[in-house]
């Protein structure tokens, strides 16, 4: 049986914890419920759902109630249904997502465990445990996560497109997209800025150079080239948006 025993909240870790974000994954009514309570009294924003399927579809926007909740740590039961947390961990890593995963199972073999991470979960936790554990847990994930965001550049996510700044490598529904050097550039410029709208004076500007003698329209090129391998239809684009009159934004 898992501890009732809810960790003493100070207001530092309070205060830590008020703009991170959990996404908890567990079909157990009790253990979830337990779980949400002892994170939101830690200061956690935590969005609690009972089924794998729905957690993908949060996870990659699909689900427009959730749309905008990205978290910064998912706790993931590996029982669950329609699809388990070890194909869940498996297809967040293949598309590139980082986003640190901490299991919690009854499963507690060695095979269990070991399996579980590596398949590309960050810390395993076997069922029953106390909730005191489990925050420690958490806090220690989140902090890796944030040193090792900070030792290098953050990988940008959106929907199903990872870009990975450093190695110059866009993936896009799990697969790698071929760019060129200022397709990507344009996409890095518009995964920075979600929603900005920048006109095509503004995009010369930024990727081209302000010393850029050709027509604007090369802006309008390159935006077709990019819709045409990121849009699963890039007649009705999803990401890269035309705002009649101004220009384009992105998502």
């Amino acid at each position: 049986m898992i501890s009732l025993e809810v960790p003493q909240t100070n207001k530092s870790n309070s205060e830590l914890g008020q703009k991170k974000r959990i996404l908890l994954v567990e079909d157990e009514d009790l253990i979830r419920d337990m779980l949400v309570v002892a994170l939101e009294e830690e200061g956690y924003q935590v969005l609690s759902l009972n089924n794998g399927r729905y957690a993908l579809n949060v996870l990659q926007s699909k689900e427009l109630d959730n749309e905008g909740f990205t978290p910064n740590l998912i706790i993931l039961d590996l029982m669950l249904p329609e699809v388990n947390g070890l194909d869940i961990c498996r297809l967040l890593r293949y598309q590139g997502d980082i986003t640190p995963i901490l299991v919690i199972s009854a499963k507690g073999s060695e095979t269990d465990r070991v399996l579980g991470l590596e398949v590309g979960a960050d810390d395993y936790l076997t069922k029953p445990f106390s909730m005191r554990e489990l925050v420690a847990r958490c806090r220690a994930l989140l902090r890796r996560h944030q040193y090792n965001s900070w030792s290098q550049s953050p990988v940008q996510k959106y929907r199903d497109i990872c870009l990975f700044p450093q190695e110059c490598r866009v993936v896009v529904r799990g697969v790698e997209a071929n760019l060129s050097p200022k397709e990507f550039r344009l996409l890095e410029l518009f995964m920075s800025y979600p929603r900005r709208v920048w006109s095509r004076e503004q995009l010369i500007e930024q990727v081209w150079g302000p010393d850029f003698l050709g027509d604007t329209k090369t802006v309008d090129v390159h935006i077709r080239w990019l819709r045409e391998k990121l849009e699963s239809d890039p007649s009705q684009p999803e990401y890269l948006i035309t705002v009649r009159g101004f220009g384009y934004r992105f998502g």
